[in-house]
């Protein structure tokens, strides 16, 4: 009895373990994800989730567009489907095109035909909008992957890119908040995420969002950080920041 009580107990910690990975960010256990240089460089790169977004993306793209300030953007296919124009006003403002799959499923819950399937119809909804003026980058919704997921993503010349700061922005209740969040957490070389969209519907509100970017990056130039897309940071000659389980 006392054997079985261990046994299911260890059982038990092992599937909290292995559930617990498959979602946090900074995990490497399934398998390396580019998360940010190391800590302590003065560099940031914002990016952005589940758009293109009327209006917010545009009001980001006004945003960076004052600062001088390129980003990385994960779009959801079917909104940039939906709405082209937005997905090419942010290739054309010179911002990162990434894939964050066609409807936002949870990849964990998928085959991997059924992954390469979603990130398949995100490249052709990208090619449509920008041609292939996008990158090979993929962020999986709410980061959820497995080693399969990862698998699957490589073997289509893809690189998985998590972050180490997140903004909570998808609930904020202002800007203050998100930026108190991204504060907090900042120690430099960092992949933040922001949203400028929502996966459940178009015209989700991100205008906290929009006004915490326009004093986060005015407070981080004044500190002497410089701002990079995912694909400037990983061009540096140095081994990622991975942190160990």
């Amino acid at each position: 009895m006392v054997g079985w009580a261990i046994g299911g107990s260890a059982g038990l910690a092992g599937l909290v373990v292995a559930g617990y990975n498959t979602m946090a960010p900074r995990s490497q256990l399934y398998g390396r994800t580019f998360i940010g240089r190391a800590p302590g460089t003065r560099e940031l790169a914002l990016t952005f989730d589940d758009g293109p977004n009327d209006p917010y993306t545009f009001r980001l793209l006004e945003v960076l567009a004052k600062h001088e300030v390129s980003a990385t953007f994960f779009m959801i296919g079917r909104y940039v489907k939906q709405r082209p124009e937005i997905a090419a006003a942010v290739a054309r403002e010179g911002h990162v095109l990434g894939n964050h799959t066609f409807t936002h499923p949870n990849l964990i819950f998928r085959t991997p035909g059924q992954v390469r399937s979603e990130i398949a119809a995100c490249e052709e909804a990208l090619d449509d909008a920008v041609e292939r003026n996008h990158s090979p980058l993929f962020r999986p919704p709410w980061g959820a992957r497995t080693p399969v997921v990862l698998r699957t993503v490589r073997q289509l010349g893809m690189t998985p890119v998590l972050w180490s700061v997140t903004g909570y922005d998808w609930n904020a209740a202002s800007a203050a908040d998100i930026k108190h969040e991204v504060r907090r957490q900042v120690r430099g070389g960092d992949v933040v995420l922001l949203h400028d969209g929502g996966h459940k519907h178009m015209g989700v509100d991100r205008s906290y969002t929009v006004q915490a970017v326009d004093e986060l990056i005015h407070r981080y130039k004044e500190e002497g950080y410089a701002f990079r897309t995912i694909v400037e940071m990983m061009a540096v000659k140095e081994r990622p920041r991975s942190v160990p389980v």
